[in-house]
């Protein structure tokens, strides 16, 4: 596995951002901001959240740096605005009006740095029956449908872990909003804007396809009876005699024929394209691989285009062969991490350093950004 330090930047280097601490998908934006390059700044409260893990453990706080302010206490904001001054981002995920009832909302922020980016992650958005209630991952993504489509027929949704929401419809989105509309700042006559990023409008998006499908009679609106949702069986995961996994996904014919042929499944077996034999064919896929473990199965299906893979668990997955000869999870600090992601041919990205601590890169901060008043902040938060 390899390991990291200090080098390249990325191409974002250059860009300045504030990201006003929180859980989740906001820090985890930051995070992919602070992986291209940008110099990201995370305002920490004092104390720090009721909810989250170790600091030192948070690798979403990576290649960033953290100053504590209250935004609560007198002169709090005013040290915020000064950040958002010099800044070309803000980021912030608290609930529709909290920013503006601390001082820091957009109408505050755009009036100090008009060319600013403001970024706001919400699960419900900035307006809506819904804005201005709690929720979570698991809400969100119900509500959208895209949660009915998980899990096999008959059985209660299955979770997605927070992935489909939190991030994917959520930090994803917003940092494509931040990214463009940085983009229309810096251009001729452009100016800064608010970046409104919905989980509910991202995982509504992330099912476009799906409601193309729907609205086309090729996707039925109930989980497990389709191509990708588990009912069909040649795209799901089997069980094998050791209690491991393999996942299977040979759609097109020719990688089917190679995956039957592989597997065993010989000339009784029902047609893959009889639906209505898609049970029997089920039994029959499940009741091979239960004769093998799943050690065996990879190493019958390795060099293959059957579309065949054993089911990782996170510890296992970065020593994957491929997985290592690409170094898609990295060391860094003593912590095994997914690496930076995409790649850059002329502006390589990297983890440059380990999580940041909340308020230890205030005298750095200062003096890069210009911000002496930022030390007396420092005094003030700690006593």
């Amino acid at each position: 596995m390899a390991t990291t330090g200090q080098g390249p930047q990325g191409p974002l280097t250059g860009v300045r951002v504030v990201e006003l601490a929180g859980i989740g998908p906001g820090p985890f934006a930051a995070m992919l901001l602070a992986d291209l390059g940008a110099d990201v700044v995370r305002v920490d409260r004092p104390g720090g959240s009721a909810i989250g893990i170790e600091p030192a453990f948070d690798l979403t706080n990576r290649n960033k740096r953290s100053v504590l302010v209250d935004l609560k206490a007198e002169g709090g904001a005013d040290t915020v605005l000064d950040l958002v001054e010099r800044a070309d981002v803000l980021i912030e995920g608290y609930r529709p009006g909290v920013a503006e009832r601390l001082g820091v909302g957009p109408d505050a922020c755009l009036k100090r740095n008009p060319q600013l980016v403001y970024g706001r992650m919400t699960g419900w958005g900035q307006e809506g029956p819904l804005a201005d209630r709690a929720g979570h991952d698991i809400a969100y993504i119900a509500l959208t449908g895209t949660l009915s489509m998980i899990g096999r027929s008959g059985e209660p949704p299955t979770v997605p872990v927070n992935l489909v929401g939190d991030f994917a419809g959520g930090s994803l989105y917003l940092v494509v909003g931040v990214l463009a509309a940085l983009q229309h700042a810096r251009t001729p006559g452009g100016t800064g804007q608010v970046v409104d990023a919905a989980i509910v409008d991202g995982a509504s998006h992330l099912a476009t396809i799906i409601h193309g499908m729907l609205a086309a009679g090729t996707w039925q609106d109930r989980r497990g009876a389709n191509l990708l949702d588990g009912g069909c069986p040649f795209y799901g995961s089997y069980e094998t005699s050791d209690g491991g996994y393999m996942a299977v996904g040979p759609l097109e014919p020719r990688f089917y024929e190679e995956f039957a042929g592989l597997l065993g499944l010989g000339e009784e077996a029902p047609d893959r394209n009889d639906l209505g034999r898609w049970e029997e064919l089920r039994a029959l896929v499940a009741d091979r691989f239960s004769t093998r473990t799943r050690a065996e199965w990879t190493e019958i299906f390795e060099g293959t285009d059957a579309c065949v893979a054993p089911v990782l668990s996170l510890r296992e997955a970065p020593h994957h062969p491929h997985l290592a000869a690409r170094s898609t999870f990295v060391e860094h600090g003593g912590l095994t991490q997914p690496a930076p992601a995409p790649r850059f041919s002329a502006t390589p990205v990297s983890v440059r350093s380990a999580p940041a601590l909340p308020g230890a890169d205030t005298e750095a901060v200062a003096a890069d950004w210009g911000l002496p008043g930022l030390l007396t902040t420092r005094k003030d938060t700690t006593g």
